[in-house]
């Protein structure tokens, strides 16, 4: 009873230890992501960069009726 309860008692400490440290992973992540995004200027869509690809959509679906 006692090698169960501390078998058991082990298991759930390192899978709460495992999953802490994923979740602070995970957060430090994606604060590193949101700072690279906020440097880059080049990831702005142009006007006509919209224009042709709405053209491009717009040409795929006029092929795909006929």
């Amino acid at each position: 009873m006692n090698q169960g309860l501390t078998l058991m008692l082990a298991g759930m400490g390192t899978v709460f230890t495992f999953l802490t440290t994923l979740v602070f992973a995970m957060v430090l992540m994606s604060r590193a992501l949101m700072l690279l995004q906020r440097t880059s200027d080049e990831s702005e869509v142009t006007a006509e960069e919209v224009a042709a690809i709405s053209a491009a959509i717009t040409a795929h679906r006029n092929t795909k009726k006929n």
